[in-house]
């Protein structure tokens, strides 16, 4: 009966150790028995599987396990282990191996100190093969500090679109979104008891654009960007807010004076010429201003808009302060301006017509269409009161086309009574004659050969007009429109554009023919006018008659045709038409003066264009 219970606990034991053989050997983890005091181990069939020694022996040398160390990693596990036994304590460590094939694994070892029965001291554990684990750690870390560094660049790709959002590319300053944000902030802040506002604009900067090209403007731009912020501290605010346009606020400016002081400091620092390469390129600003406490600074930019405005319209390159009067000045400006802009298409713009004679006959050869406004309060407005408005505001071209239309409608009503109209100079702008569609909106006007001239105001862009500019004026000649140049003489129009252009007649500037009664000078200069006018097979047209006087020394001097008060004052279609109709008598046309007005006409001599 023992001996049965013997044999089953034995045959209980051979069991338990079959399937912790299994257990071991599907978990892939060897067992290992380190007696100190020999120089030998006894590893199990999982050991040497891990190691790669293709052998059985349970007793293995302690130099297989000191060879197969990774070099690296030789003096660490022996260190551990070292610990392990002077502690007589727990063992772990993770070292790398390399197999007989080149491979290198990681293996973890951990085991308990124990004495036997003598007293030896010896350690029994356990390793198993944890490469799989540390690739996995391993790509988790990298992935981890992927993520981290990515987390940073988008960081700091946030700082910089959120900096980009707020800040102007090519000077590095603020732009209107963080100076509107700005500006909210330093109203609110108690610390802040008054603000000041320099809105600058560059003069000059266009033809600078034009002339060097972007280079140049971009060069012309961070040199006012870096003298303005220098002109102020670093409690005040610079921002760029348009093409040339910059915003200064200033916080506790105090004393008016000194306001003006920093004004007329930052306008001197933009005076001063910008080298752009070999050159020196010349810049000027208008600089509006305007102040108030922070409580109540909310309408400041605008406010400093408004003087700004007042600087440009007085001549630039200065500095003008806000007033309340001033605004209401630029308001009722505006206003009219708002009137102006819809006058024509309410057919408030009509023309009323100076004569032109032949310097020698006095026969009318010719009209002139200066343009009225018939407003609806004000009564008739002449070009003084509106003209430089339009010109301000971008009207002109509006203004001309309606001249136009109302022109060739009064000639249509002068023809349909038996009378045969004379040519009528009508102004054309320089903007309506860079219109792309200006050729195709006059042919549908179908106006007849000969019966127009237009008249080039802006005689500015002559120096150099634009393939637009020539390609419409050659499409003007080619529907039979002259072409005549007005105001030759007063500085504008040269003789390289009149050789370009080659127009039908021009007029004599009325500052060189006021004086030709007068001055020899003045006589030899509109002479040679006239012989260059010959040269060119172009007619000569005196405008500013208003003497006989004027009149004889301009037709002795070759002048082909007289205009201004001494032959006629503008008056309206109805005047002229009964001008124009023959005299029963002879037949020719009536009086060279258009009767009527003459005390209310001088008084706006100067104020016609022409």
């Amino acid at each position: 009966m023992a001996e049965t219970a013997s044999g089953r606990t034995e045959e209980e034991f051979q069991d338990l150790l079959r399937r912790l053989e299994l257990a071991l050997e599907a978990s892939q983890i060897g067992v290992w028995q380190h007696n100190v005091n020999d120089k030998e181990l006894l590893w199990d069939q999982q050991m040497h599987r891990l190691y790669g020694t293709g052998l059985q022996d349970r007793r293995v040398p302690s130099d297989v396990w000191m060879n197969a160390l990774y070099p690296e990693d030789v003096e660490r596990a022996v260190n551990d282990f070292q610990i392990a036994l002077d502690g007589r304590g727990f063992y772990n460590s993770q070292f790398r191996i390399v197999l007989p094939s080149g491979e290198v694994r990681h293996l973890r070892s951990s085991a308990h100190f124990y004495e036997d029965h003598d007293g030896s001291p010896s350690f029994i554990g356990a390793e198993w093969d944890v490469t799989a684990d540390v690739q996995l750690n391993r790509e988790l870390t990298s992935q981890k500090a992927i993520a981290e560094a990515r987390a940073v660049a988008l960081e700091q790709s946030r700082a910089r679109i959120e900096y980009a959002a707020d800040h102007d590319y090519l000077t590095g300053l603020p732009n209107r979104r963080y100076f509107d944000r700005r500006l909210a902030e330093l109203r609110k802040d108690a610390d802040v008891e008054t603000l000041g506002v320099l809105h600058i604009d560059l003069d000059g900067f266009k033809e600078i654009n034009d002339k060097w090209g972007h280079a140049a403007g971009d060069a012309t731009l961070q040199s006012a960007a870096a003298r303005i912020s220098a002109a102020i501290t670093a409690s005040d605010l610079v921002a760029r807010i348009g093409g040339d346009e910059f915003v200064a606020v200033l916080v506790n400016i105090g004393s008016a004076e000194r306001l003006e002081a920093i004004a007329d400091d930052i306008l001197s620092r933009l005076r001063r010429e910008v080298r752009f390469g070999n050159d020196m390129l010349r810049i000027g600003a208008s600089i509006g201003v305007a102040s108030s406490r922070s409580d109540n600074a909310g309408s400041l930019l605008a406010e400093s808009d408004v003087a700004l405005f007042q600087a440009k319209k007085l001549g630039r390159n200065r500095v003008e302060f806000f007033t309340p009067e001033l605004q209401a000045d630029l308001h009722a400006e505006r206003r009219l301006a708002d009137e102006l802009r819809l006058a024509p298409m309410l057919q408030q713009i009509e023309p009323f017509y100076q004569i032109q004679v032949d310097a020698r006959s006095r026969r009318i050869v010719g009209l002139e269409a200066l343009a009225r406004w018939r407003h609806p309060e004000k009564g008739l407005l002449y070009p003084v009161a509106f003209l430089k408005l339009a010109e301000e505001y971008g009207l002109t071209a509006e203004i001309d086309a309606a001249v136009l239309t109302r022109v060739l409608a009064d000639r249509a009503v002068w023809v349909s009574q038996g009378v045969e109209p004379p040519r009528i100079a009508v102004n054309i702008s320089g903007r309506r004659l860079a219109d792309h569609d200006l050729i195709e909106g006059l042919q549908a006007l179908k106006i007849p050969p000969h019966a127009i001239a237009f008249e080039l105001v802006e005689t500015i862009f002559l120096d150099d007009p634009d393939d637009r500019v020539l390609a419409n004026i050659d499409g003007i000649k080619q529907m039979g429109i002259d072409i005549e140049i007005d105001d030759f003489g007063s500085g504008h129009a040269s003789l390289i554009g009149l050789v370009k252009l080659k127009p039908k007649r021009l007029k004599i500037d009325r500052q060189l023919v006021t004086a030709v009664t007068v001055s020899e000078e003045q006589r030899r200069l509109v002479g040679s006018i006239v012989e260059i006018a010959r040269a060119l097979n172009v007619e000569v047209v005196a405008e500013g008659v208003e003497t006989e006087e004027h009149a004889r020394i301009l037709a002795d001097l070759g002048c082909d045709e007289l205009q201004g008060y001494a032959i006629g004052y503008p008056a309206p279609e109805n005047e002229i038409a009964a001008l124009l109709k023959p005299a029963p008598a002879s037949g020719r046309r009536g009086s060279a003066v258009a009767g009527g007005g003459r005390a209310t006409e001088s008084a706006t001599r100067r104020s016609d264009r022409s």
